[in-house]
C-alpha cells in the first residue's frame, strides 16, 4: 500500500545521499508498492548553483548531463525491479526565472515525443526560490529573500514587517500559480514551503496571500492535480506535514485529492516520519488517499499517461502503519 511520489538521491542531487538504486532497494525493503523518482531539473544560470555544487566543480552543463543520466538510470531501475515495485519516473520543477520555465518546456518536448517512450512520466510542481533566492537552503538565505521585500524607509515597523511578509508570500504563490497553469504538474509539491521557517504563520492573517492560496488550489483541483502530504515537514520541526492545517482545510473544501510523499534525500530518509502521517490525516479528516498510476490508454490534462487512482479500502488501517510504529518503539528502546 505505501507510496511516495517525491524523492531524491545523492547520486543526482548533491544535498542528498546514497545511490538511486539504494533508494529503490530501501523502498522495496519497507514494502512500498509505488515509488516516484523525481530528481530536480537542471538549473541554467551559474549564479543558481548551490554551494555544494560549486564546491564539487559542477557547471550548468554538468547539471544537464547529470539529469540525463538520472533519466537513464531511473528507467533502468524501473525495468530491473518491475517485479518487486512500481517505479514512476518524474522530475521536480524549479522556477527561478522565466528561463527555467522555457527550458523545462524544451526538456519535456525533447523527452516525451509522441510515439516514443515517455521518459518523464509526471511532474512534481515545486517552487524553491523567491526573487531568484533559495528559500529552503538555510534560514539566513531565506531571510535574505524576505529582506528584498522590506521597504527602504520604515515608517511603522510592525506594519512594514507584516506587509513585507505578505509581499513575500504573494510572490511565492504567484510563481506557483504560473507553474501550475503552464505545466499542470500531476503533484503539487510542498504547497506551503514559503513558511518553512515560520510554521506558526497562518494565511488568514494575510488576506492577499490567502486569496492566492484559494486561487492556486482551485486551479490545481480544476485540472486534476493531487496535493502531496509531504512528511519532510516533520523533520524540519513542524508538527504537521506539508501542507499545514489551514491549507489542508482549503484543499479539502475544494474537493482536492491527496497523495503521499516522503521527499527522501537518500535511503536513510525513505519512509521517514511516515509513522506520523496517520495521526495527522485523522486530525485533518483525510479519509481518502490517491496514487498515481501509468495508463497508456489515457492522457491526463497535461497530455501525459498517468492518472490518479483512489487507494481502495481503509488505507489508515493498513499493516504498514503499525510496522512504522513498531519501528519507532524499537528505535526508542
Amino acid at each position: 500500500m505505501p507510496h511516495s511520489h517525491h524523492s531524491h538521491s545523492g547520486q543526482f542531487c548533491k544535498h542528498a545521499a546514497g545511490t538511486l538504486e539504494d533508494v529503490v532497494l530501501e523502498a522495496i525493503r519497507q514494502g512500498f508498492s509505488t515509488y516516484g523518482l523525481t530528481e530536480h531539473v537542471p538549473r541554467y544560470r551559474p549564479q543558481d548553483l548551490y554551494p555544494e555544487e560549486e564546491a564539487a566543480g559542477l557547471s550548468t552543463d554538468a547539471l544537464r548531463a547529470q539529469f540525463a543520466a538520472f533519466l537513464a538510470e531511473a528507467h533502468r531501475l524501473k525495468e530491473a525491479y518491475a517485479d518487486r515495485i512500481n517505479l514512476l519516473v518524474g522530475l521536480e520543477t524549479e522556477f527561478i526565472t522565466d528561463t527555467d520555465m522555457d527550458e523545462l518546456d524544451a526538456l519535456l518536448r525533447a523527452t516525451n515525443v509522441d510515439g516514443g517512450p515517455a521518459r518523464i512520466e509526471y511532474l512534481v510542481g515545486s517552487v524553491h526560490h523567491v526573487r531568484g533566492i533559495p528559500i529552503d537552503f538555510d534560514r539566513d538565505t531565506y531571510l535574505r529573500a524576505l529582506s528584498t521585500f522590506r521597504p527602504t524607509i520604515q515608517l511603522n515597523e510592525e506594519h512594514d514587517e507584516h506587509a513585507t511578509m505578505e509581499a513575500f508570500l504573494c510572490a511565492y504563490l504567484d510563481a506557483q500559480h504560473a507553474l501550475l497553469t503552464r505545466f499542470r504538474p500531476e503533484v503539487v509539491g510542498h504547497f506551503d514551503l514559503c513558511r518553512l521557517y515560520t510554521p506558526q504563520l497562518r494565511f488568514a492573517d494575510y488576506p492577499a496571500a490567502l486569496e492566492r492560496v484559494r486561487r492556486n488550489v482551485a486551479v490545481a483541483v480544476e485540472y486534476g492535480a493531487a496535493f502531496e502530504l509531504n512528511a519532510a515537514a516533520f523533520r524540519k520541526g513542524w508538527d504537521a506535514a506539508y501542507p499545514g492545517a489551514d491549507v489542508v482545510e482549503i484543499i479539502s473544501q475544494a474537493g482536492g485529492r491527496f497523495v503521499l510523499s516522503d521527499d527522501s534525500h537518500g535511503p536513510h530518509a525513505v519512509g521517514l516520519n511516515y509513522r506520523r502521517i496517520p495521526e495527522y490525516a485523522r486530525r485533518m479528516g483525510i479519509s481518502e488517499l490517491w496514487v498515481l498510476e501509468r495508463d497508456d490508454q489515457v492522457r491526463n490534462a497535461a497530455g501525459r499517461n498517468v492518472v490518479l487512482r483512489k487507494v481502495p479500502g481503509e488505507w489508515l488501517e493498513h499493516p504498514f502503519w503499525n510496522r512504522k510504529l513498531e519501528e519507532q518503539e524499537n528505535n526508542v528502546s
